[in-house]
């Protein structure tokens, strides 16, 4: 099953593990998403309240919490920022759901939702989980667990136990045909 033209997705059976979201001015890396731009750019946090644990290196963000990088934009009820090592800050968000938006180099937006979402700015990558939804153009898939590396553009995703992942194509988008993509949503 193939959702988005630039992505590669491989389903499997898989149980959701749980997970994470975006980050904090003090622990920001070098590390990026989106746009090629994003690479060294500040993550930038907004929430109503903030509590910080220097001796973990723990940041702890609640209420409408909104973390924005360059072209990333990630929105959850409660963020928790850790700063395992030097080079990875790691980005746990929790809601109901967690939004996350992001802005390409062409001007296409990719957006979706989860329970959870961790984003680890050392691999670049972007994990979604619990009842979870990705879309790009009117192309969309539903899962319970995805993985996303950002820069290669690829994802992956996993359905729990007995169930499968589901996957909506707008096949014009890979043809360029806009009459292909009228028929289609009538």
């Amino acid at each position: 099953m193939f959702i988005l033209p630039i992505m590669k997705l491989i389903n499997h059976k898989h149980k959701a593990y749980p997970s994470l979201l975006v980050g904090c001015l003090m622990l920001a890396s070098a590390s990026a998403l989106a746009l090629t731009s994003n690479d060294n750019q500040l993550i930038k946090i907004a929430a109503m309240q903030q509590a910080v644990d220097m001796a973990t290196n723990t940041v702890t963000l609640t209420g409408k919490v909104v973390v924005k990088r360059g072209a990333l934009d990630i929105r959850a009820d409660k963020v928790v920022i850790t700063r395992p090592d030097n080079m990875n800050v790691v980005i746990e968000g929790y809601g109901s759901p967690v939004t996350f938006y992001q802005w390409h180099n062409d001007g296409q937006q990719v957006s979706g939702y989860a329970q959870n979402v961790r984003y680890e700015t050392a691999h670049d990558r972007v994990i979604f989980t619990g009842n979870a939804y990705l879309e790009q153009l009117e192309s969309n898939v539903k899962f319970d667990r995805m993985i996303y590396l950002v820069k290669r553009q690829q994802l992956e995703t996993f359905s729990d136990k007995g169930k499968q992942v589901t996957t909506v194509i707008v096949p014009s988008y890979w043809y360029g045909s806009s009459i292909t993509a009228a028929v289609l949503t009538q």
